[in-house]
């Protein structure tokens, strides 16, 4: 594909007009229309909580669609925000955005989401890692000894997180502790389908060629009923492994953001603002392993 024809899609901020935006994160510019949110993922990218100032071409329509995809997958089993993500369902106000919106966004139910991050790992990286080789453990669970890096658990393990701002670390906490927060019967509640969506999710990725090693979700009450919200399963919420590829004792291939991360390690930048621009190669090859991520699960090229 032509360089300018790749760039050409890419939406690094939005600004619609007459529309009241309640949040801008590192990659989702959220608008607040009342009853409903309107989510707009853009091609922004970060890595070491720092956003990068390079867009990587169809990402933001990756993550859309992929949620998209999960929510639709996992509807008969839980409640979830998703409302539309298509724009002749939106307010009539929204469809002057068209271009902007199309394929992009989703139309959800408006929640007050939980103060916790539920993170499901299935399989010891990362963070898990390193606390593994510390002491044995991942968030206080104790593990057999002389897994290797990217073994697979014996079971799915519940580590939940606080939710950082933007520019901090989450920090890790324990099962107790998100009683604590939210209650007791809340916590089990979605510890339990934290657990049941990342099993099925699982299932399904692995018959598409995709490994789900670790994934975050994050849920929202609503008139009283419990909801799952934000991205689901994404390749930024998630980390996406080739199954093919797989091998325990070594970091894995992947099809997350994990490559732009490993560039700018073997470049030795600070991890501090301002971020240093990305070369035109390494922006390519991350827009190519996000689409090849929505192309694996859902076999179908990006709308």
């Amino acid at each position: 594909m032509a360089q300018e024809n790749l760039r050409a899609d890419t939406v690094i901020e939005t600004n619609l007009q007459g529309l009241k935006l309640s949040a801008k994160g590192k990659v989702r510019d959220i608008y607040d229309l009342g009853e409903h949110l309107l989510i707009i993922a853009t091609d922004r990218i970060s890595a070491f909580d720092v956003v990068l100032p390079d867009p990587i071409p169809f990402k933001g329509k990756v993550l859309n669609q992929i949620s998209r995809f999960w929510f639709e997958k996992m509807g008969d089993m839980v409640s979830h925000h998703l409302v539309t993500t298509e724009v002749d369902d939106f307010p009539k106000a929204l469809h002057k955005y068209r271009e902007i919106l199309e394929g992009r966004s989703m139309l959800v139910k408006k929640t007050n989401p939980l103060p916790v991050e539920c993170v499901v790992r299935g399989y010891l990286s990362g963070s898990g890692w390193k606390e593994y080789q510390e002491g044995g453990s991942v968030s206080g669970v104790v593990l057999p000894p002389h897994l290797l890096e990217s073994s697979k658990l014996p079971e799915p393990l519940f580590t939940p997180s606080t939710k950082a701002e933007i520019g901090t670390h989450d920090e890790n906490i324990n099962f107790e502790k998100v009683g604590k927060i939210i209650g007791k019967d809340l916590a089990r509640r979605i510890k339990e389908i934290s657990l049941e969506v990342y099993k099925k999710a699982v299932k399904i990725a692995e018959n598409n060629g995709i490994i789900i090693a670790d994934t975050k979700f994050e849920f929202g009450m609503k008139d009283g009923d419990l909801l799952l919200i934000d991205e689901l399963l994404t390749p930024d919420s998630s980390r996406f492994w080739p199954r093919d590829q797989y091998e325990p004792g070594r970091p894995q291939a992947s099809f997350d953001k994990q490559f732009v991360r490993d560039y700018l390690i073997s470049i030795n930048w600070d991890r501090k603002p301002p971020a240093p621009n990305l070369p035109e190669d390494i922006i390519v090859k991350t827009s190519e392993k996000y689409r090849e991520a929505y192309r694996r699960l859902t076999g179908k090229e990006l709308d």
